[in-house]
């Protein structure tokens, strides 16, 4: 049956301790286990400015014991935890559920305290083994925690089982290796570094009770490992993601195909490289799932493409340094422009049009009035409403006026007001009108989140939307709570945009929308039938998915800020988007040309594709006109010819 003891001492209070400790102290195992202790609290304060907490944890045997209440009673740490697993029996099981149990109360400790040292004192691989796999599921290590391992296994084993193990290779971690039980207890302390000389175990300590700790190596105690991967190969994951990750296939000079990648994320992880010394493989992921997933599982040290930070996401996996301003955004198809009979109307307001039609009907009364009261006892022909109605619409319409003003003056100045009034109107009216034709008014385009939700019955996006959606439907937002039950996932974001139409609409990341617009939907004159909404959907803040606590993510986030600061991420965005406009209007200018060469159109030189022949949509309002002015026309010929007969 295996227990579980957890000690946890403040400051070195207690008479029960004092004298356990004694009594231990006068055997030579208690002997060994002080030397042991004093070297371990050497170990920590060579390489630690200040005091930091002290976690101990052993396997539960007499010696790992001994040596952890020496350690109780010899160190001066800020706060100290003993953690003990007594192991017994073939349950593995038990051990890891005991051991995640002590490693979730340890975490607590840490967090507690500024700084953190941990001990593990076991002479079991299979301990030391699952304490390397529950620590880093419980998240117990950060590269700031100092681990020292201590053990008597032989040194080809303890070989195998630094190489082997994440902690141990990758974390903060140091191995101090007892080398013999004589009067004069001897130790070696070993560390592995990852990316040296193609990953080794360095011997970098030797100690003995009797002198100071004596440096083997140039290494340092708990040296830094990640400033510099001395060309080493390591994993990541990506996917072509415009403009962020793209993949370019040259062949070289012996044949044979490189492939190279370009993009801002791209131009990122190239610099990394570089500047980290280390050359990186993309690993084979059939999605984004798996993407991140073997990130999650370390095979990947991170993702080459950022990825927005969203709650339900960090979870998964941590991120480095948020480099990117990740504003999620919206398509919609642009309104069609369609026929519409109210051309003719639209030069002029409403209120222009009612004072017009005001002016028409008082005009000739106050004409008539002025004219026929001016030739009272003249013989000339008197002109009645009718006759004097028709000439003032007839003026509008820009025709001539029969002069029956005669010579009185007051029919002068009301023709010659009239006239004027009637330029005015009629100069504007041609004016609008051509620019109503020419330049039609469209119907109003979506552009906020709300208006977005009462129109499209469907928002598509690629499969990693589906954390979007998650993230949508617990917010208390209606808006978004919405937008979660209209979602759909697409395989991809072409897909997505090409069954954009009024009622449907595809949502994703700013640049990699406007860019698949510009590549894939620009026409030989540089327009495009979709748009992006001015309203973003999530404006968030993005980086590069790495493990939790991986031990490289303060190096990484010193260069991406280093690399922002510099206005290089911002620059390498841009010449991307613009490379791909100007490819995308090439490409169909290219299209255009093929068809109008297979239909033996030959574009005259000197023309201007600007110059476009009205159609339909523009001259519905006059066709309409005539149409109904013919119609009644031919109505009114019909009376007339009916009454005519009666």
């Amino acid at each position: 049956m295996a227990a579980v003891q957890v000690l946890l001492i403040e400051w070195l209070v207690g008479l029960l301790t004092l004298h356990l400790a004694s009594s231990l102290l006068l055997s030579p195992d208690g002997q060994t286990s002080a030397l042991t202790a004093k070297a371990i609290n050497d170990v920590f304060k060579t390489s630690s400015s200040g005091a930091c907490s002290l976690i101990a944890m052993s396997d539960g045997t007499a010696t790992s014991y001994e040596v952890s209440m020496e350690l109780a009673l010899s160190n001066r740490a800020a706060g100290m935890g003993v953690f003990e697993v007594e192991v017994g029996g073939s349950d593995g099981n038990v051990t890891q559920d005991l051991l995640a149990q002590i490693i979730t109360e340890a975490r607590k400790l840490r967090q507690a305290s500024w700084c953190s040292n941990v001990v593990v004192l076991s002479d079991d691989p299979a301990f030391l083994a699952s304490f390397a796999e529950s620590s880093l599921r419980g998240r117990l290590l950060v590269w700031a925690t100092r681990l020292l391992v201590v053990t008597r296994l032989p040194l080809h084993e303890l070989r195998r089982l630094l190489s082997s193990s994440w902690t141990f290779s990758m974390m903060n971690t140091m191995t101090l290796l007892i080398d013999s039980e004589t009067e004069v207890l001897r130790c070696s302390i070993y560390v592995h570094l990852p990316f040296s000389n193609k990953a080794k175990v360095v011997h970098v300590v030797s100690w003995a009770a009797s002198q100071e700790l004596v440096l083997k190596a140039k290494t340092a105690l708990f040296p830094e490992k990640f400033n510099n991967f001395h060309g080493g190969l390591i994993n990541i994951t990506a996917l072509p993601f415009r403009p962020y990750w793209v993949e370019e296939v040259k062949e070289a000079a012996d044949g044979t195909t490189v492939k190279s990648y370009a993009g801002s994320d791209g131009q990122l992880m190239n610099t990394l490289a570089e500047r980290l010394n280390f050359t990186f493989r993309v690993m084979e992921v059939k999605d984004w799932d798996e993407v991140t997933s073997k990130v999650v599982e370390r095979k990947s040290f991170m993702s080459g493409v950022y990825h927005v930070l969203l709650p339900q996401r960090r979870k998964r996996y941590d991120f480095t340094f948020a480099y990117e301003r990740a504003i999620t955004e919206f398509s919609m198809a642009k309104p069609a422009l369609r026929p519409r009979w109210q051309s003719l109307y639209y030069p002029l307001d409403e209120s222009v049009w009612l004072c017009i039609l005001a002016l028409l009907a008082l005009t000739p009364l106050f004409a008539l009035l002025i004219i026929c009261g001016g030739k009272m006892g003249q013989k000339e022909e008197r002109a009645d409403v009718r006759t004097v109605a028709l000439e003032m619409v007839g003026s509008l319409l820009g025709q001539s006026i029969a002069e029956r003003t005669g010579k009185h003056n007051g029919g002068r100045v009301m023709l010659a007001s009239w006239l004027i009034f009637t330029f005015i109107i009629t100069t504007a009216y041609r004016g609008n009108l051509t620019a109503a034709l020419t330049l039609p008014k469209y119907p109003p385009r979506v552009e906020t989140l709300p208006e977005l939700v009462e129109v499209v019955d469907k928002i598509t996006m690629p499969p990693y939307g589906a954390e979007f959606e998650e993230f949508f439907s617990q917010s208390d937002s209606v808006v978004f709570q919405t937008i979660a039950k209209k979602m759909e996932l697409v395989s991809n974001i072409l897909d997505g945009l090409k069954g954009i139409n009024e009622k449907q609409s595809h949502m994703d990341g700013e640049r990699y929308l406007r860019l698949a617009i510009a590549e894939h939907f620009t026409l030989a004159d540089g327009s495009n039938r979709l748009y992006v909404g001015r309203g973003s959907v999530l404006p968030t803040i993005a980086g590069l998915p790495i493990p939790h606590d991986a031990p490289y993510k303060h190096q990484v986030d010193r260069l991406l800020m280093t690399i922002i600061e510099a206005g290089l991420y911002e620059k390498w965005s841009e010449d991307m988007l613009n490379q791909a406009r100007r490819e995308g209007r090439q490409r169909e200018r290219k299209l255009k040309k093929l068809q109008d060469n297979g239909k033996g159109n030959e574009e005259p030189e000197g023309s201007d594709d600007s110059i476009k022949a009205l159609t339909i949509v523009h001259m519905q309002g006059p066709l309409l006109l005539l149409l109904l002015g013919l119609i009644l026309a031919l109505m009114v010929f019909a009376v007339e010819g009916v009454a005519s007969k009666c």
